[in-house]
């Protein structure tokens, strides 16, 4: 029997783990924690240098460990992780050697990139490196035109800034990008963040990053790396995947009528840094849903914590994370090594499919608990035995023709699978269906 899968679009990196684990951790950490009022909070509040200087004098995360992060994302299911090295603010989180406004600096003192790297690659984590192309520090940065720059309504600031040479901030970040590339052993992906030449000019494009030479580097130095879209570079080879943001793909992504790799980045909230008082937290069944919807149209999903400014997840994230580990404890392999289902089977009401060619296994997830009985269509004399993953216990169903089942609105190429009546005590309930090679 031919299930006949989606194969995307290949990378120029090794997408092989990639598609494998398909759930990641984000990290948004910088002194934007201290305010705790959103990573923007330098653009949204319009905050001088000067101001913001404060948060630098005082970040400390005293609590830091790394290995208590790592062992959160590992419990919650997680693969790989990708921090923010650089945010918009310009502060780093290593001690490079091309600016002062670093962690090495602040009076916590030390690297912060180099610990969590071993942290994380301990618990079988594989390793990103977020790096924003945005610098509001920076005194290379061009001020004037950009619309997202928090001064960009100060007058003053623009005329001082008038003189600003991008090809030193392009080559400011070419060296810290050789620093975050050769420092820290293998480095599996890199988000770069982002490019906005249609609202800030072509300054604010791959012109101005030299995007060209930025990527060139970056296959250089780690020829297996996997990069994102954000560069402004929309040739085949510019890009290895694209990262949707905070929304859900009615469908697999395409370019030029190709399916491609992809990632949506989410938040367990409304921000992606720390944020004390937001509240719009998603329950984990919410996030669940994200997950395996993600993976049922062939992609990945990055789960972003954003730490406290003394470098500790929040209780609420921590209590998510926790969350989807009992869930993915049980259910895991229904997202890892799976894909879209294949294109002749269709999706139950209220459900989600994925599937694992290696095994030819079908997870259907049950978003909406049917009342005794579910109808997969299309998989009529095409399967062996069926499951309820969580527990492995079998589940009884009947081909077209095979009793009065399939006198309640079964069609001729259903089969009709009986279920408890009482739903599994589990957030998602998943039947494991072996089909037919």
């Amino acid at each position: 029997m031919t299930w006949k899968t989606v194969e995307p679009r290949p990378a120029a990196g090794d997408s092989s783990w990639f598609v494998r684990d398909r759930f990641g951790m984000f990290i948004h950490w910088g002194t934007y924690a201290c305010p705790a009022r959103h990573e923007w909070v330098k653009h949204r509040e319009c905050i001088t240098d000067a101001d913001y200087d404060k948060y630098f004098e005082v970040f400390n995360p005293d609590l830091y460990d790394p290995g208590e992060w790592a062992r959160a994302a590992r419990n919650a299911g997680m693969k790989y992780f990708v921090i923010t090295t650089k945010h918009h603010e310009g502060f780093c989180l290593w001690n490079t050697k091309q600016t002062d406004y670093n962690a090495a600096n602040t009076p916590y003192g030390k690297d912060l990139i180099g610990p969590m790297v071993e942290a994380f690659r301990d618990e079988g984590l594989r390793v990103g490196f977020y790096y924003s192309l945005i610098d509001w520090h920076h005194p290379e940065f061009v001020v004037e035109g950009d619309p997202i720059h928090p001064m960009r309504n100060n007058a003053e600031f623009i005329e001082q800034s008038a003189r600003r040479d991008m090809t030193k901030y392009a080559a400011y970040m070419r060296a810290q990008i050789e620093e975050l590339l050769t420092q820290y052993g293998r480095i599996d992906y890199l988000f770069f963040d982002f490019s906005y030449p249609d609202r800030g000019g072509k300054l604010k494009g791959h012109e101005g990053w030299e995007s060209e030479k930025l990527l060139e580097l970056c296959r250089k130095l780690q020829p297996d790396i996997l990069v994102n879209d954000r560069l402004d570079l929309k040739e085949q080879g510019g890009w290895d995947f694209i990262t949707p943001e905070q929304f859900m793909s009615t469908s697999w992504p395409e370019r030029d009528g190709q399916p491609v790799l992809w990632e949506t980045c989410q938040t367990f909230s409304g921000s992606w840094g720390y944020h004390r008082d937001e509240s719009t937290w998603k329950s984990v069944t919410q996030l669940l849903y994200l997950l395996i919807d993600t993976v049922s149209k062939g992609g990945n999903l990055l789960l972003n914590v954003g730490p406290t400014a003394r470098g500790t997840f929040d209780g609420r994230a921590m209590s998510s994370l926790a969350g989807m580990g009992e869930w993915m404890k049980l259910h895991a392999r229904s997202i890892y090594r799976c894909t879209m289902a294949p294109e002749n089977v269709p999706t139950p009401q209220d459900c989600r499919l994925t599937f694992n060619p290696e095994t030819c296994r079908l997870y259907v997830h049950i978003l909406n608990w049917p009342i005794k009985q579910l109808h997969l269509p299309g998989l009529a004399g095409k399967v062996k035995y069926i499951q309820l993953l969580n527990d492995a216990s079998e589940l009884h169903f009947k081909e077209p023709g095979e009793g009065s089942n399939h006198e309640a609105g079964a069609g001729e190429g259903d089969i009709a699978v009986s279920v408890p009546v009482v739903k599994p005590d589990v957030a998602v309930p998943v039947l494991e269906v072996f089909l037919k090679e």
